[in-house]
């Protein structure tokens, strides 16, 4: 049975957020590939190019991202109906409930405390890739049936 390439995107801007999500994402029963974006701009160009192909399976978003208004990003997608289904995780170190809050009513499907020790964010990293990349594979099967 081949095995489905997953394309996650993240959106992050700490190389070690960065590299924890590489090292998930290469630990993962599912092959993933993960594209990395750091500034609105991209992420909005990448996601409007990925409609012509391939979306990612997954959106990874850091709330504390430099320059980045995270829920504006958010509320784009979800007005695309392109975009508007894809699963999006947000997750921060520093929130506060209003965050929390204003994440999912802008259209986030999960919202994440980032663990301060990189080797709990690493396992987070990877139960929540096994988690969302499973779903996306079971929904891959029934569109197919």
């Amino acid at each position: 049975m081949q095995q489905t390439c997953h394309t996650i995107l993240l959106l992050a801007s700490d190389p070690n957020h960065i590299d924890a999500a590489r090292i998930a994402a290469n630990c993962s029963d599912m092959a993933c590939e993960l594209e990395v974006l750091s500034n609105v701009d991209a992420a909005l160009d990448w996601l409007d190019r990925a409609r012509h192909g391939q979306l990612p399976c997954l959106v990874l978003m850091d709330l504390q991202l430099p320059k980045l208004d995270s829920w504006a990003v958010l509320r784009k997608m979800r007005l695309n109906h392109v975009t508007a289904d894809l699963p999006v995780l947000v997750y921060s170190s520093e929130y506060t409930q209003a965050d929390v809050l204003l994440s999912y009513q802008a259209g986030a499907n999960s919202f994440i405390a980032k663990p301060q020790d990189e080797a709990q964010f690493l396992d987070l990293y990877g139960s929540q890739l096994s988690y969302w990349l499973t779903s996306a594979r079971q929904q891959s099967v029934y569109a197919t049936l």
